[in-house]
């Protein structure tokens, strides 16, 4: 469980399980969270039978765990993986929401698990199986996962300990126990009972400030009404990446694709409205800045950290510019300038190779974040958002074109914006892949399978970082 409270559970166990009378052990393994899973606590419990104490393990062993608790989902498919949890004996309790791990964010696509994948399993792999959003469970209490996952435990009825001995435990605890002992009920509910099922949400409407009430109408007025929503979407986006005027020309560029687009379901003006407004939005330092000196955002860690009044809050960004990213926020002549300059380069790359740590929690911290975000208003003439102009209209102009021959492969040639996200490495790889999808563009004209083989280089590009898969179809298109 890691940080989540995983010492706290195992503590509780051990209390409740010493106070009845039980030889307790309990040990815990460090792991490294997101990367090879979070701390292993172990817990073995033996009745007090008289003669020589017994002799306790310290790791689990495979095949020989009675019950395994997992804080979420994909530390539920490790735990599988070890082999830990066998059909024959182990009653699972995981909690099903997610945090998604390292690889999955870093992934060039959706590198998402499968949820429903990792359920599947952990039904097929256990004895008994107690599943159940625990985390939200604990967060409507004001509580911690821990305190669900420990009434989910009571629950099963796989302790020989009552109730009254598991909320015993949590009182003689002493911090935060009421919120505790509310979680512990929910959780425990849960395990008895199975989670309520939830109710399918309606989709929220967009909420838009006065100053984009003209853009509003104009999108009502001019769009079909299967684009409102992505349409009014974007342009509160674009508003708060720059401002009204940007929106405004978001609108703009897709005046063409609306009349070109004659199909029932406006995938194509959908489609490219989506990713348009993604690809406007472009992450750059200058946006960087704007989100990590947001009160929004200190709120939010605050919460995460479960900052206590007494507490004092310190954050500490670890910035690591390239030359590239600062040539991108300069001037456009005076960051080609930098690019093309030697001299010049390789003085900023020294200065900027080592990367700086800026501490925004203190004043001078957030002022340099500040002022780099402040230079939103001279972003227009900046290098990046040139080039990026230049790019989205040349993308624009070839759905366009493809729109009155192929309307398919128009719409597979807006879906491969989703190539080009983020900043520093992973932009340059992701805008070269999408360059070198698009390239084979010449050689896809006329086909009838198009779209399809354009969208198997896409998932192509999107499967690995190191470009190898993507080389090798490009091949078999050329």
């Amino acid at each position: 469980m890691g940080g989540e409270g995983g010492g706290v559970l195992a503590d509780w166990i051990v209390d409740m399980a010493e106070h009845a009378g039980y030889f307790t052990q309990t040990t815990s393994v460090p792991g490294v969270a997101q990367r090879t899973g979070a701390t292993i606590y172990y817990v073995e419990i033996f009745p007090e039978i008289g003669g020589e104490p017994p002799v306790l393990a310290l790791m689990p062993f495979p095949g020989e765990v009675d019950v395994v608790i997992a804080s979420e989902l994909m530390e539920a498919g490790r735990a599988i993986q070890r082999g830990l949890v066998t059909p024959e004996r182990t009653t699972f309790i995981a909690s099903t929401h997610r945090v998604y791990s390292m690889t999955e964010k870093t992934a060039m696509g959706d590198g998402r698990v499968d949820t429903q994948k990792l359920l599947t399993g952990c039904q097929a792999a256990a004895k008994q199986f107690v599943g159940g959003d625990f985390f939200r469970a604990a967060e409507e209490a004001g509580s911690v996962i821990s305190a669900a996952l420990f009434g989910a435990l009571a629950g099963t009825e796989r302790l020989p300990f009552r109730r009254e001995a598991f909320e015993a435990a949590i009182q003689r605890g002493g911090v935060g126990v009421d919120a505790s002992l509310a979680a512990f009920a929910v959780g425990l509910r849960i395990s008895r009972e199975g989670e309520a099922p939830t109710q399918p949400h309606s989709p929220t409407p967009v909420s838009l400030g006065p100053a984009l009430q003209p853009l509003a109408a104009r999108v009502m007025r001019e769009f079909p009404a299967d684009a409102h929503t992505l349409l009014l979407t974007g342009i509160k986006r674009l508003a708060d990446y720059q401002d009204v005027c940007y929106a405004a020309e978001y609108l703009d560029k897709l005046n063409a694709i609306r009349d070109l687009d004659r199909s029932p379901s406006r995938l194509l003006l959908r489609e490219t409205a989506r990713h348009l407004a993604l690809w406007m939005s472009y992450e750059d330092t200058i946006r960087v800045a704007d989100l990590k000196t947001r009160r929004q955002r200190f709120a939010r860690v605050r919460d995460e950290v479960r900052l206590a009044d007494e507490q004092v809050l310190q954050i500490n960004e670890f910035l690591h510019p390239r030359v590239e990213e600062i040539a991108d926020t300069l001037p456009a002549g005076l960051g080609r300038w930098l690019l093309r300059s030697d001299w010049a380069r390789n003085l900023v790359s020294g200065f900027a190779s080592r990367g700086k740590i800026v501490q925004t929690s203190s004043i001078r911290g957030y002022l340099l974040l500040y002022f780099l975000a402040s230079l939103r208003r001279m972003r227009r003439s900046t290098l990046r958002f040139q080039e990026e102009a230049a790019r989205i209209d040349q993308w624009l102009g070839q759905i366009c074109q493809l729109a009155v021959v192929d309307h398919a492969l128009a719409v597979e040639v807006a879906a491969c914006q989703r190539l080009v996200k983020g900043y520093s490495d992973t932009h340059a790889r992701g805008s070269r892949n999408f360059e070198a999808v698009l390239s084979a563009l010449p050689a896809l004209h006329g086909k009838p399978d198009a779209a399809q083989r354009l969208r198997t280089l896409r998932e192509a590009a999107l499967a690995d970082d190191s470009g190898a898969r993507l080389q090798g179809a490009l091949k078999e298109v050329a």
